[in-house]
């Protein structure tokens, strides 16, 4: 299998296409609800004066669209062109296109802005996708790299308590597969591992729906 650095591009490929035709297939696949991660995001940035946030791995984007109607200002991305798309026609139809902007974007690549930029980024579930472990920490460098300091990241995981990890079936590297999608669940060792440049303000288990998380809040220091 062709690699790049450590990760898989067959797998990453594949990946891209099972969630641009999943997203084709059944517009607002995540709901048109905003996630309880995103809201408590919310009052993170608020509190700390933040009105600006790049969120990673947006997808149709209601969560993106529940910060603009915050007043926050987003740059969202994906690596679904469908997704964005949706995005973008949603943004526009609620009023929000001034507040919102998308862009294609592979978060195993550089993230496009310049060193300590950015005062605020949001990933939900973003963590949880097919990465190699190299390819995860190398993320989360890059998200260090391009906050500000004091910069905040603030990003929700599915955890490994989450009796839905039963019915994947194990993969290599601490992945697991199930209906085609390839994902990771975090236990909170990784999440400290990752969180080692940091200073972690917050890890909280958290239930929505059926589904048992980990909501984590980052600040570069």
């Amino acid at each position: 299998m062709h690699t790049r650095n450590t990760g898989h591009v067959e797998l990453a490929r594949a990946q891209q296409e099972r969630w641009d035709s999943a997203y084709a297939g059944r517009p607002q696949l995540h709901s048109a609800e905003p996630s309880a991660a995103v809201r408590r995001a919310a009052e993170l940035f608020g509190a700390a004066g933040i009105d600006d946030v790049l969120e990673l791995g947006s997808g149709h984007g209601r969560d993106a669209l529940f910060l603009a109607g915050q007043g926050f200002s987003v740059h969202a991305t994906d690596f679904s062109e469908t997704a964005l798309d949706q995005l973008r026609h949603a943004a526009q139809r609620e009023g929000l296109d001034d507040r919102v902007t998308a862009a294609l974007h592979d978060v195993r690549d550089p993230l496009p802005p310049a060193d300590a930029t950015v005062n605020a980024v949001f990933a939900n579930l973003l963590l949880n996708m097919a990465f190699s472990p190299s390819e995860l920490r190398s993320l989360v460098g890059e998200v260090h790299r391009v906050l500000r300091p004091g910069g905040l990241f603030v990003y929700a995981v599915w955890s490994t308590d989450d009796p839905c990890s039963q019915n994947w079936q194990r993969l290599s590297d601490g992945l697991s597969v199930h209906d085609g999608f390839v994902g990771r669940f975090f236990g909170e060792d990784l999440i400290s591992e990752l969180a080692e440049q940091w200073q972690l303000d917050e890890l909280t288990p958290y239930q929505e729906g059926q589904r048992l998380l980990w909501q984590v809040a980052l600040t570069k220091q």
